[in-house]
């Protein structure tokens, strides 16, 4: 059982049209501001049995046929783009940083894993016989809809985050946060839950040997994997091994390894993945350049393959329940909104934005279809089923930008740190106003594709005109610019200290850059009266001298502005 020249041309002519038309649609998708998972699973759809095997049989069989050997060729590229993905979504969660915020991030987290489970389960034990998959029972269905409904798309909610200007900030930092440590509970949750259903017999002793283990191999591969990782890493990069090759094959074989201890275990070995891209990910040593080599290989090929391939799998038509689509898209919403709520209630966090943060854990988007599809695979959910998670998953996802925009408009007002960012956050090298000033705007220019050089002449103007530096080592250079859609303020700190003619004859050293649209002339001035407010305490002052790091920088700010709010300019 070789394969000859005909199954590898129509392999060839598979992947062609697979992704050159998921790229394509991917793209056009995200030109009108919806995610590119959409299009990829359109495509799908118009060339599997829904579409084209429906008006064009003779070329969907030519395209499609229904070969073992031919289904198994596509099947396994399917297979390496998911399990790739999984582990390329592990690397991207910044679990180290979820870590730090573990207070309010566990709460939220751990809120919008329980209350979906338990708000999902009661409704689809009505949910009629018919419904239910060849395994599991009905007890077992609905455990697995439960579970299902607790997972967030991670990604879709960073990619909204980053749109509305949020993602750095302190407020887009918690949501982030709170939805990797849901990641890591929901995968947790549901790779136990598939293992015990797709066993036939599973006795109380092997039940708490599973959770056990599972337990024990996600902390010793977040505490000692991560630690191990992170010197493998470093061990090939002082040896002088070619980059960006070996780091990616190590994380390769690293997935390898853990998604075979995870089967070993009796769970998934897509979770093994995932753990395994999070202890990789945690390294310290691994480059942004490899990180972004290793993400645009996945999202760019077999990301859209395996996706694809979805539609390839079911007649959507036929499998098409309006019903159970909204049913589960209520469900679902409803659960993951209230669950997050709830869980920002049981925090200090602001309540202004309990509606942002609750609305961020919505969408369900590809990590609710990946889950979908396995207990697809293992008999546990009906093709109807599965088409009405997909359904809901692509429409919680398609509604996020524009809700989370409504929701940011209806905010009568917003924390000041909102402003700033991780990565406007400087210690200042230039010993004079002029190079500090250029130093900040380069900063602010490549956070907000800015011309430096204008903004750089507006400020100096302003400058000449009078000096922005007030008493006690305070300076706040400011401006207004068209075009900009939403205030920046990024935080200098020189330890020399810089002659900016203040009016108390002090050397500056803490330099506030404020930059606002310019329209919002409020804005600017009530983030001017905060920062003088607020500064005036020389223990705040201290803090932020004090501050080692850009870590203890941003929580030095958190405490002298915890705070700060400032009124919206179309609030009542």
């Amino acid at each position: 059982h070789y394969l000859n020249e005909h199954n590898l041309l129509v392999f060839l002519i598979q992947v062609f049209l697979l992704l050159g038309l998921a790229r394509l649609a991917g793209e056009l998708l995200r030109r009108i501001g919806q995610p590119g998972l959409i299009g990829e699973i359109l495509v799908g759809i118009v060339l599997g049995p829904t579409i084209l095997g429906r008006f064009a049989p003779g070329m969907y069989g030519a395209l499609f046929p229904a070969d073992p050997t031919q289904q198994t060729m596509l099947e396994t590229v399917a297979w390496i783009g998911l399990l790739l993905f999984l582990l390329e979504t592990g690397l991207e969660l910044d679990f180290s940083s979820a870590w730090r915020q573990r207070g309010d991030a566990l709460k939220i987290a751990v809120a919008d894993v329980i209350i979906p489970m338990v708000i999902a389960f009661v409704p689809c034990l009505l949910l009629p016989d018919h419904y239910l998959g060849a395994a599991g029972g009905k007890i077992g269905f609905c455990l697995f809809m439960a579970a299902v409904m607790t997972i967030s798309a991670l990604p879709a909610t960073a990619r909204v985050l980053q749109d509305l200007h949020l993602y750095k900030t302190n407020l887009g930092f918690l949501i982030m946060c709170a939805l990797s440590v849901n990641d890591l509970i929901g995968w947790v949750v549901f790779t136990l839950i598939l293992g015990f259903l797709t066993k036939a017999q599973v006795e109380l002793a092997q039940v708490a040997l599973i959770t056990l283990t599972t337990l024990g191999f996600t902390v010793l591969c977040l505490t000692f994997g991560r630690r191990i990782s992170d010197r493998a890493i470093s061990f090939t990069k002082r040896a002088g091994l070619p980059e960006p090759g070996t780091s990616l094959t190590f994380i390769v074989l690293l997935g390898l390894l853990c998604g075979a201890a995870t089967t070993l275990i009796g769970i998934h070995a897509l979770f093994g993945f995932f753990i395994a891209g999070i202890m990789a990910g945690e390294a310290k040593a691994l480059s942004e350049r490899t990180r972004q080599v290793i993400s645009q290989m996945v999202h760019a090929i077999f990301v859209p393959l395996f996706f694809t391939s979805i539609g390839l799998k079911i007649d959507i038509f036929k499998s098409f329940d309006p019903f159970l689509i909204l049913f589960l898209l209520i469900l679902g919403t409803a659960g993951r909104y209230v669950g997050a709520w709830i869980g920002v209630g049981l925090t200090n966090h602001p309540k202004a934005n309990r509606d942002l943060i609750s609305i961020g854990h919505v969408p369900g988007g590809e990590m609710q279809i990946v889950v979908s599809l396995l207990a697809l695979e293992y008999g546990l959910l009906t093709d109807t089923v599965f088409v009405s998670i997909v359904c809901g998953a692509i429409a919680s996802t398609a509604m996020l930008g524009p809700w989370m925009a409504a929701a940011m408009r209806r905010r009568k007002t917003i924390h000041i740190l909102e402003y700033f960012s991780k990565d406007t956050v400087h210690d200042i090298s230039a010993q004079n106003r002029d190079g500090a000033i250029r130093e900040l705007v380069e900063l602010a220019a490549s956070a907000r594709n800015l011309n430096p050089d204008s903004l750089t002449d507006l400020l100096m103007a302003r400058e000449k005109e009078f000096s922005t530096a007030v008493e006690l080592g305070v300076a706040v250079p400011h401006t207004r610019i068209e075009g900009l859609t939403a205030p920046v303020i990024v935080f200098g700190r020189s330890e020399a200290g810089i002659d900016w003619n203040s009016p108390d004859g002090r050397l500056t050293r803490l330099v506030f850059l404020i930059l606002t649209p310019i329209d919002e002339t409020q804005v600017q001035l009530r983030a001017l009266g905060i920062l003088a407010r607020s500064l005036k305490a020389e223990a705040s002052r201290q803090l932020l001298l004090s501050a080692k790091d850009k870590h203890e920088t941003w929580s030095a700010l958190e405490t002298v502005f915890a705070e700060e709010h400032i009124l919206r300019k179309d609030a009542k």
